[in-house]
């Protein structure tokens, strides 16, 4: 059954939008050249992980390709090493 709508009030509703250019975050290794990756630093790979413990994608950190392959492999040598654990407690999901 096709739906009853206002077809002149979408289109028009569309239009007035404005679309606001999506700006590129810069990877934040590439802009500051001194910062460096490494597997002991368990408070910077912290903030590459989501409050479940999952690697947060490239798209949300704005890593650049190279630099996301990185952290991924500093994040498994950390959790290897027992710097970060691999799974996260969940007392605050269990007790309310």
């Amino acid at each position: 059954m096709p739906r009853k709508g206002n077809k002149d009030f979408n289109d028009t509703q569309k239009k007035d939008r404005k679309k606001l250019p999506m700006r590129k975050k810069a990877c934040r290794f590439c802009v500051d050249k001194d910062m460096f990756i490494d597997y002991k630093n368990a408070k910077l790979l912290g903030s590459f992980l989501s409050e479940r413990g999952k690697l947060v994608p490239r798209r949300m950190t704005g890593n650049c390709a190279c630099h996301q392959r990185k952290i991924v492999e500093a994040v498994k040598r950390a959790r290897i090493l027992a710097f970060i654990p691999f799974t996260v407690t969940h007392s605050s999901v269990l007790h309310g």
